[in-house]
């Protein structure tokens, strides 16, 4: 097969600092998809940068060649590079919910590439851009184009980005992290929509943290760790039969079908795939374990525990829109209840109502057996530590003024201060990040860190509740499986309830008690985790499960 993209020999550093990316090679062919996996600050999306020109101010890419097609990736113009994004080759950018301009409708946004690129007419753009929303699965699409992304969930956001890299056809689709904000039936209809793309002759680079999309869609796969690949070849042989420590700690650390309560990395392997690629290695999550002997999580919350969330009867109109439809549950200490539904389903309003960031316009929320939702913010004031919040645009809810060390200062003195002390390295190391990172802003983290610092903000004050929102949507499969190993081992010590939302069913299945099936902003069948998912009596509960079982990665044989 002739490589229509060829990488050969490619480093990317910054500054005098040791390269992200050392000595990387590899090669797409028309109608190939190639997954470039590993964890987060590995390198993948600098590489998948670099391709566009893009990998970042203060940067510098060398390689002894890379070439799309015939023309010299390295020493093209300014000029030459704009005109190759978008026509020959489409970019889905990681950061869909930021990536959006916030002040036009996506429509218009989606619509920018045919205007600078075709001749086409205003009437055929409008036609060609619903086509597109279509054919990503945005429902409605007539609606949302009229709308701006501050008014789409993150889904959706995540749809409209994938339209607008496909608008032009490019020969050549560089795809990082595209179904990370999916649930799994519109997860199933973009890899479809990829792999037909694919079989068109369109060549794909698909970076990914997620395992099974690599599987589903990539013929060959690289496996980078801390910028080096120690791992490559057919997808298959490499996800089967891994030959690199690292590689079988990946799939082995996937929560599909692993049961509740039971650790997803073991730190002696953790240990022994650092020691593999002979690199130092950040503080983990270990440094929250329990000490030994302690008993595991039993996986059930006793139903005789406290109520800490009583919601009743919650509603929430938007104009015409129904988001939440009578919703009612009940979270009791130590529980978690996993909610789950396609996107647009009502599952971030509900955690926005729980949080008192929004108001139910019929309900109410009550918080240890006191009015919350109810109350004026004033009062609920000295009651706020008590609950916390993991987002799943992490970026955007922090202050951009603001150092990390700042931000979890902030957070550990209830606003008191932001001088970073002791406490905040403490914190950071508990959710697998080093000292090094509390100078830093967070624009300048990867997607995987921005995430880490969000879960870090959100167990400073030790709440009882932590409302949960896609908290492991933007990390790669190791980092995730510490995160939730961290999250079970603060729960069995402290005793926090957790309202998790997740459109990833494997991660809802490890982690909860009980479980919520929303569409529609109703709840369509509800009960205990094991139940729901093994039995489920709901058509639409039916159809997701089989959604995720036919993304599902098999474990690693050997």
């Amino acid at each position: 097969m002739t490589a229509l993209l060829e990488v050969s020999g490619l480093s990317v550093r910054f500054g005098a600092a040791d390269p992200v990316v050392a000595d990387l090679s590899f090669s797409i062919g028309e109608g190939e998809c190639v997954g470039l996996v590993g964890e987060s600050g590995s390198g993948k999306s600098v590489t998948a940068r670099s391709l566009l020109g893009l990998a970042g101010a203060g940067s510098r890419v060398d390689a002894t060649g890379l070439r799309f097609d015939d023309v010299d990736l390295l020493r093209m113009s300014a000029r030459r590079a704009q005109a190759l994004r978008g026509r020959d080759i489409g970019f889905i950018s990681q950061g869909a919910l930021v990536a959006l301009d916030p002040l036009r409708p996506v429509g218009r946004e989606i619509g920018d590439a045919l205007r600078l690129h075709t001749s086409m007419g205003a009437g055929e753009r409008a036609d060609r851009v619903l086509e597109l929303l279509t054919d990503v699965g945005v429902p409605e699409p007539a609606l949302r184009a009229g709308q701006r992304a501050d008014e789409l969930s993150g889904g959706l956001r995540q749809r409209a980005i994938i339209a607008s890299a496909i608008a032009l056809r490019p020969r050549l689709l560089i795809a990082d992290e595209p179904t990370t904000a999916l649930d799994s039936t519109v997860q199933a209809g973009i890899l479809d929509l990829l792999a037909r793309l694919r079989e068109a002759g369109t060549a794909i680079l698909l970076v990914s943290h997620d395992l099974a999309v690599i599987e589903r869609l990539a013929s060959r796969v690289v496996v980078m760790r801390r910028g080096q690949v120690v791992e490559q070849g057919d997808t298959a042989a490499v996800l089967r039969a891994p030959r690199h420590p690292y590689t079988r700690q990946l799939i082995e650390a996937i929560p599909a079908g692993r049961p509740r309560g039971s650790r997803l990395v073991e730190m002696n392997r953790v240990d022994a795939a650092a020691n593999a690629t002979a690199q130092p290695r950040a503080t983990s999550p270990s440094t929250a374990a329990p000490a030994p002997g302690t008993a595991p999580a039993t996986g059930t919350a006793p139903a005789t525990a406290p109520a800490l969330i009583r919601a009743d009867g919650l509603t929430r109109r938007f104009g015409d829109r129904l988001a939440v439809d009578d919703v009612s549950f009940t979270l009791r200490r130590g529980q978690t209840l996993g909610v789950v539904g396609e996107s647009g389903s009502g599952k971030t309003t509900v955690a926005r109502i729980v949080l008192a960031i929004d108001r139910p316009d019929a309900g109410t929320v009550m918080l240890d057996g006191a009015p919350w939702s109810a109350l004026a913010e004033s009062q609920r004031r000295s009651r706020r530590p008590r609950i916390g919040a993991i987002y799943q645009d992490a970026l955007s809810s922090f202050d951009p003024r603001w150092t990390v060390g700042r931000i979890i200062a902030d957070a550990l003195s209830g606003g008191r201060s932001g001088s970073p002390g002791p406490e905040v390295a403490e914190t950071l190391a508990m959710v697998g990040l080093p000292e090094s990172v509390i100078a830093r802003r967070p624009r300048l983290l990867s997607g995987g860190q921005q995430q880490r610092v969000a879960i870090a903000r959100a167990i400073a004050p030790r709440p009882d509740v932590i409302v949960c929102d896609e908290p492991v949507s933007s990390l790669d499969t190791l980092v995730q499986a510490q995160v939730l190993d961290l999250l079970d081992e603060l729960q069995r010590s402290l005793g926090i309830a957790y309202l998790f939302i997740s459109h990833d069913l494997g991660v809802v299945r490890h982690m909860s008690d009980d479980v919520l099936v929303m569409r529609h902003g109703r709840v369509l069948e509800r009960g205990p985790v094991e139940a729901v998912f093994s039995q489920p009596q709901h058509p639409y509960t039916r159809e997701l499960i089989a959604a995720a079982r036919g993304a599902a990665t098999p474990r690693a044989s050997g």
